[in-house]
């Protein structure tokens, strides 16, 4: 048995892809899932399960609700090594924010570089990038970009929400 951190993008984003996580955890145990949790409304799944999550998670969510969310799914290793590399775990959880792909990024630096503002810092690694962005997310021009600028699909978490889901898993 195998536990793998389950990363949903795009749910219960703007009235959009709705998926209520109770519903989603039952779903999950009623398809073979042991240890089935959730944490807050965006798709961030910490579960156990004999075979790979991906294909049969999308099938489950596209049968029961209508969409078919992008799933990235990452096993125990590989999320606590991810997470390990974080060069910003000092600072204010809120502020660091981590875009997980599944693909090795393709990273446009000089636009990334062009596009950061004079408070924020960013490092690469495999299939994540680790943003401190101190004055605010939501006014962070690379964050708005950083998937183009990575040059593949993403989805953020901010170190909060990791730590989070870093607990659950050693909880499992």
């Amino acid at each position: 048995m195998n536990t793998y951190v389950i990363l949903l993008r795009g749910v219960n984003v703007g009235g959009k892809n709705k998926l209520p996580m109770a519903a989603l955890r039952e779903l999950m145990l009623d398809h073979g899932y042991c240890r089935v949790r959730t944490y807050i409304q965006s798709g961030n799944i910490v579960a156990s399960s004999e075979s790979s999550p991906p294909p049969a998670l999308c099938s489950i969510v596209q049968a029961a609700f209508g969409f078919t969310p992008a799933v990235l799914v990452m096993t125990r290793d590989d999320y606590l090594q991810a997470i390990a590399e974080n060069p910003f775990a000092d600072e204010n959880g809120k502020s660091i924010h981590l875009f997980f792909s599944a693909q090795p990024c393709r990273p446009d630096l000089p636009r990334m570089e062009r596009l950061q503002s004079t408070s924020e810092r960013f490092q690469l690694g495999d299939k994540l990038c680790f943003l401190y962005a101190p004055d605010g997310i939501g006014r962070s021009k690379l964050a708005a970009a950083m998937e183009s600028c990575l040059g593949v699909a993403t989805t953020a978490r901010n170190l909060n929400t990791v730590a989070k889901l870093r607990e659950m898993l050693l909880e499992a």
